[in-house]
């Protein structure tokens, strides 16, 4: 596995850790993510699960922290649980499409022993 991959996946564990908020459904922290741009920064976020679907992915924080940086490019992405890499949801991807199109090469960490592009995980997207 590629050193940068196997920091990513680390960093992102290490941000899973589910926690309770305000009633013992409401949680964090379940998933952590973690994901290197195009200019060589990492980006880090944790999952939030509330009621009503007001929640989001860890992978959303990660892209929206990325997005105070104004960069829209992500070179590589990972989310975590405690005990092992998750793939992102299909709104994860939609979203990292919809953020720059470019993102199509983005690589997305599947396992620490598989690693595919985002256009491998949206055959025959509708585009943008």
């Amino acid at each position: 596995m590629p050193e940068i991959a196997e920091k990513l996946i680390q960093t992102a564990r290490s941000l899973a850790g589910e926690f309770t908020l305000a009633r013992p459904s409401f949680s964090a922290a379940a998933v952590g993510a973690a994901l290197l741009s195009a200019n060589g920064k990492i980006y880090t976020g944790i999952c939030v699960e509330l009621a009503c679907g007001i929640g989001f992915c860890a992978e959303h924080a990660a892209m929206a922290e990325m997005l105070k940086a104004r960069e829209t490019i992500i070179d590589t992405i990972v989310a975590s649980k405690e005990d092992g890499v998750v793939p992102p949801c299909g709104r994860c991807r939609e979203m990292m499409y919809q953020l720059d199109a470019r993102n199509k090469n983005t690589r997305i960490i599947l396992s620490p022993d598989r690693i595919v592009s985002l256009e491998e995980l949206l055959p025959e997207h509708w585009k943008i």
